[in-house]
């Protein structure tokens, strides 16, 4: 394994942070099943992504035996399938009815994940409107091998008047046929390509046309015809002619089998606003499943079931009911977001574990996991009012609910799998009864919490930290910090030992007083949620990396913006409360382009700018490295992101000191010319530029933004993962207590993905909290140096050698779905992150004493091998 060098501290591999892994140049194995034109077993299903936090849209699932299809693929698809056990390595083709990141922000998770499977990795055929080419095109900015993105775009012009839809699969099995729906912001037909819209609101209608059931084959048909039992009894069932055994005669099917069936068929109806109505009524190529007499035609079909994907500020018009009526009998599942899904949570081994966490410590786990159900809007429970006597018969639809195609007996509705209802009191009755010494824990935790607040009046003297002399990092001559040993001796090691063995691990004199900082703090000062404390891709229990810095009455901050991050922060606040979250946010700080830290950053931005929609704002402030300008910058042809950029180069300490003090440098890459990532090195090259005016203006933005949040900096620090990979610091301005005394401000540190480097150790000196990923355990050090991760021993040997008064640690591989495995060794100071988690700072003295009680939970839980669960569901 390549390294930093035979006198390295710590050694890394220097060809994974140059972005050299050669992992580009693999070719994707496309699946092609072969299609079984007798296909015993079909249904389409809802999988409920969304349904219970309302942030994205649902999928649904068409099954036969051989074949999968899935339309649409919102954010968090992949950890509802891991927990349904549905293998994403079946699925054939994905189709989109809309292009954004309501339906298609799972999209990029899933790709990468079948990437990874196997020596080769597989691919999947990706379908949607000319749209797609624009995301497609997004993605690549992070996604190198071309292989991975099999995406079929159809239908650069279509109208509602055209009469024959796009026909994009059609064998054996089904026929499947594109609709194009888009929006009409006036009444004059000419508009429907309307200036005011955006590529990503063209819709798709799907039509799914099963084959016909052949007729019943008759034996006694054919035997007069002069035919043996034999092959030739499969071939006529199978729709071919055959000779004759005994005549001079061709068989045909129509001789020996009953009437044909028509086949089932299904729409998928995705109509996102009222714009899209007088277009979608207007489809021709729609009048061939209608009843109504005004568009009945010769070739007229009977439709067996339409999933309406609208909401129902939509669906529930009169013209909209009206419009369904016009199919005639026909079973219609209303799948748009209902106010009734949102009781029965559809991460239920989330859910639980988020119930177990809240009743053992609801101080540092607010969220049950459950939630009530907010009221619907005035206005629409009164239109719901009007058009109750109008209504079309439908059903709601439910997390799971199947819609049988085949066998034609069963032909109809399926609630079997559905989930059933259970609470926040029945999980803790559960888990009681498994463990009960579990019950005495929460009142345990509420004394010495207690105990804590009555003791935080007095504060020691500061003590003394350890110093440490930073040396440039990779030096020929010296490539190992200076350390003062507790006894003040300069020491060096002379070898690559870990951080365990070398003079970082030597301990500075205890550090265990309560920082100045946390003097007459208030519990509205700063609160840190968890939203996802997993690596590389969500699993059951954990979700990929997002971080909320809430500063209350002034805001609040993102770090790191992974899949499913809104739908957690709809978990932690509920529906309402989180989009509050989003509409307060200052700015998003984003580590790196791996995707499991980025790709849920266009659906907080779009939702942003749809909830600010007509008041006056700024954009949002996102700061990241600089291969995500490309991708934002691609994907906002699609949506309005109302987002200004920043790139972390441009907020390097001395960049940022100079901005605040109003002297503006031509030169903000200097300070890492000792650094690894100095201007030249192999590792990384930071091209010295003037500041644009882009930049410029973004620059302006951060100050304010910095002043606005009662910050005194926020800076970015080179680490040591991939190229353009960053730490974050970020200081409160000091305060005046009422006694005069000046108090300092807190700080917090966050590593995103590195090695132990001394860049993050340097600037996470005297830090309130340091927040460190340990992905590995310790018996994996070389894992870790082969990807660039951290261990937990090294994550805490961080945070001990800078002097942080609370480390916390997070990014676990998803090996460990609910505790890592760690030691017991400097835990005095260190805590645990789980999903949802909420550490105020206020309560950071007894942080650490709540994992032991927290243990208990997972007493008999065993590490998951190569996460078994997550490559279940994908394989």
């Amino acid at each position: 394994m390549a390294s930093g060098g035979k006198d390295a501290a710590v050694a890394f591999n220097k060809t994974r942070a140059e972005g050299k892994d050669g992992r580009k140049d693999r070719s994707m194995e496309l699946k092609n099943r072969r299609a079984n034109p007798i296909s015993t077993t079909s249904y389409v299903q809802i999988l409920g992504t969304g349904m219970d936090t309302q942030d994205t849209a649902p999928s649904v699932f068409l099954f036969f035996d051989k074949q999968r299809y899935m339309f649409n693929a919102g954010e968090g698809l992949q950890r509802f399938c891991t927990e349904h056990k549905i293998k994403l390595s079946k699925i054939d083709h994905i189709f989109f009815t809309r292009v954004c990141s309501e339906t298609a922000g799972g999209l990029p998770g899933l790709v990468l994940t079948l990437a990874g499977m196997g020596d080769e990795g597989m691919s999947v055929n990706i379908w949607g409107p000319s749209e797609l080419d624009f995301l497609a095109g997004a993605m690549k900015s992070f996604i190198p091998n071309r292989a991975m993105l099999h995406t079929h775009s159809f239908g650069v012009e279509h109208s509602a008047s055209s009469s024959q839809p796009t026909v994009i699969i059609d064998d054996e099995v089904v026929r499947i046929s594109a609709m194009f729906v888009k929006p009409r912001y006036n009444n004059e037909a000419k508009s429907s390509t309307d200036i005011n819209s955006k590529p990503g609101d063209t819709a798709i209608v799907y039509s799914c046309e099963l084959a016909e059931i052949k007729g019943k084959f008759d034996p006694a048909k054919a035997a007069a015809l002069g035919l043996k039992p034999g092959p030739k009894y499969r071939e006529l069932q199978l729709g071919n002619s055959v000779r004759s055994d005994k005549i001079d005669t061709m068989v045909h099917p129509s001789d020996v089998l009953g009437p044909s069936i028509p086949g089932p068929i299904v729409l998928l109806v995705d109509c996102p606003t009222q714009y899209h109505m007088c277009e979608l009524f207007l489809l021709q190529s729609l009048s061939r499943f209608c009843e109504d007499s005004s568009c009945q035609t010769e070739n007229a079909k009977k439709v067996n079931c339409i999933i309406h994907l609208g909401p129902s500020s939509v669906t529930n018009t009169v013209e909209y009911q009206n419009w369904m009526k016009s199919f005639g009998i026909t079973q219609h599942i209303m799948a748009g977001h209902e106010n009734k899904n949102m009781e029965i949570p559809v991460l239920k081994g989330s859910a639980r574990i988020s119930s177990h966490l809240n009743f053992v410590c609801p101080q540092l786990f607010p969220s049950s996991g459950f939630w009530p159900v907010e009221p619907s809007n005035g206005i629409e429970l009164e239109k719901n009012k009007s058009t109750s006597s109008q209504a079309c018969e439908s059903v709601t639809a439910e997390n799971l609910l199947k819609f049988r195609l085949r066998p034609y007996a069963q032909l109809g509705l399926d609630r079997a799998s559905i989930p059933s209802l259970c609470s926040h009191e029945d999980i803790v009755d559960e888990l009681i009864s498994e463990i009960p010494e579990i019950k005495e824990v929460p009142e345990q935790i509420s004394k010495f919490w207690q105990s804590s607040v009555d003791q935080r009046s007095a504060l020691p003297p500061d003590g003394k930290h350890m110093l440490m002399v930073e040396e440039p990092w990779i030096n020929k001559d010296s490539c190992l910090p200076d350390v003062l040993d507790e006894q003040g001796n300069s020491t060096k090691s002379q070898d690559d030992s870990s951080l365990r063995e070398s003079g970082w691990r030597k301990r500075p004199k205890r550090n265990s007083e309560t920082p100045c900082c946390l003097e007459n703090a208030t519990r509205e000062d700063l609160e840190i949620t968890f939203l996802g404390t997993g690596s590389s891709q969500p699993s059951k229990y954990r979700n990929v990396s997002s971080i909320y810095v809430n500063l209350f009455a002034q805001g609040g901050m993102l770090l790191d913006c992974g899949e499913g991050t809104l739908g957690q922060l709809k978990r932690r606040f509920g529906v309402s409360g989180a989009d509050e979250v989003v509409k307060n946010l200052r700015c998003i700080w984003i580590s790196h382009i791996h995707a499991d830290h980025h790709t849920g950053l266009a659906r907080v931005l779009a939702l942003r700018s749809k909830l600010l929609n007509g008041v006056p704002h700024k954009p949002l402030l996102v700061i990241g490295p600089g291969l995500l300008l490309r991708f934002l910058n691609a994907y906002s042809t699609l949506e309005d992101l109302d987002m200004q950029f920043l790139d972390c180069r441009r907020t390097l300490k001395a960049s940022v000191e100079d901005l605040l003090t109003d002297n503006v440098t031509e030169s903000p890459t200097s300070q890492v010319e000792n650094t690894m990532f100095a201007p030249g090195s192999r590792m990384e090259n930071y091209n010295k530029k003037p500041a644009s005016p882009r930049d410029t203006t973004a620059l302006a933005n951060l100050k304010e933004i910095l002043h606005e949040s009662g910050l005194e900096i926020l800076y970015s620090v080179p680490v040591v993962h991939c190229p353009q990979a960053f730490g974050v610091v970020l200081r409160a301005k000091e305060k005046v207590s009422s006694a005069g005394k000046v108090i300092p401000g807190w700080k917090v540190v966050y590593s995103g993905d590195t090695r132990p480097c001394p860049a993050l150790v340097d600037a996470s000196r005297d830090a309130t909290v340091l927040i460190h990923e340990a992905t590995f355990e310790d018996s994996m050090k070389d894992e870790a140096i082969a990807r660039n991760h951290s261990t937990t021993k090294e994550a805490i040997a961080v945070g001990t050698s800078a002097g942080a008064y609370r480390i916390i640690l997070t990014h676990f591989s998803q090996r460990y779905p609910k505790i890592p495995v760690f030691g017991e060794d400097d835990m005095d100071k260190t805590s645990i992150a789980f999903d949802l988690m909420s550490v105020n700072l206020a309560d950071l003295p007894v942080l650490p004493k709540v994992l032991p009680h927290l243990k208990l939970l997972f007493k008999d839980e065993m590490v998951v091998e190569e996460s078994d669960e997550v490559l279940e569901a994908v394989v």
